[in-house]
């Protein structure tokens, strides 16, 4: 199972010398599977880049994901170019989403005055799969949801093959349970002892006391939910729009001196653009 990262900026992108190292893109995350199936999670200004790349490459075939219908995680969906080819088909899972759910997200992204060219007028082909509340499979991948704990709701997901566990928990709120959501206890039996987590980390602990029900954790929050579950590998994902590069570093430093003083083994580090993980 191998891991792009073509986003992992919340909220907004953003442009600047100073945020270069982990970029400004909004999240898009790409798996490779043994089965050599391409999973796409969601739809941010991230996925204009991996568009062009998959078309260079000849690729026309994705499973499509979506955590939740906040606009920094679909409004890269218009610039997707393999959505203006005929040879592309997609595969867009609905998950435990409501029916017609999917549909409604993503027509609603390109329908005028937001933008000029209408869901129906795209060439590639959409099929979509039925809801899966338990579990699915995506080839050799199996892939298991959780709900988040965020406003207007959403789903994390566990990705599963050869034993190796990937999980993805953007956009979750660990210090409050939104309605939907699922309890801290719940989350770390979710993530115990995952091969690779990103989770969300938007917040310092002073930011957070301004931000409580936005749906956002804290880094720390993050590192100690990785600890308690032992996570392998965690990625602080969701960056603040106005979090610089060096400010992330600095937050990256601290999270380890944090993990040394538990005497815990989990290796910390920020999720950035163009990085690949393989599992």
């Amino acid at each position: 199972m191998l891991i792009r990262c073509w986003g992992s900026r919340g909220s907004i992108p953003v442009s600047g010398n100073e945020f270069m190292k982990y970029g400004g893109d909004t999240t898009c995350i790409e798996i490779r599977t043994k089965s050599d199936d391409i999973i796409i999670i969601d739809a941010g200004t991230g996925i204009r880049r991996l568009g062009n790349s998959l078309s260079a490459e000849g690729r026309y075939e994705y499973n499509f994901i979506i955590t939740h219908a906040h606009w920094d995680h679909l409004m890269g969906f218009p610039f997707f170019k393999p959505l203006y080819d005929d040879r592309t088909e997609i595969h867009m899972h609905r998950t435990p989403f409501p029916k017609k759910f999917m549909e409604n997200m993503i027509s609603k992204v390109m329908t005028p005055p937001n933008f000029p060219i209408r869901y129906s007028e795209l060439k590639a082909r959409f099929l979509y799969e039925n809801g899966h509340p338990d579990k699915f499979q995506i080839g050799s991948v199996t892939v298991v949801p959780i709900p988040l704990s965020h406003p207007n709701k959403g789903m994390g997901y566990k990705f599963i093959e050869d034993e190796k566990v990937f999980i993805f928990l953007t956009d979750n709120e660990l210090g409050y349970i939104h309605p939907g959501g699922a309890s801290y206890d719940e989350y770390c039996d979710f993530v115990s002892s995952a091969d690779l987590l990103f989770h969300d980390a938007e917040y310092t602990a002073d930011e957070y006391e301004t931000r409580i029900l936005w749906g956002h954790s804290t880094y720390t929050e993050a590192v100690d939910l990785a600890i308690e579950a032992g996570v392998k590998r965690l990625g602080l994902f969701h960056h603040n729009q106005d979090r610089t590069d060096k400010e992330i570093d600095e937050i990256v430093e601290i999270c380890k001196i944090h993990i040394s003083e538990k005497k815990s083994a989990l290796e910390c580090f920020a999720v950035g653009s163009d990085m690949e993980f393989d599992l």
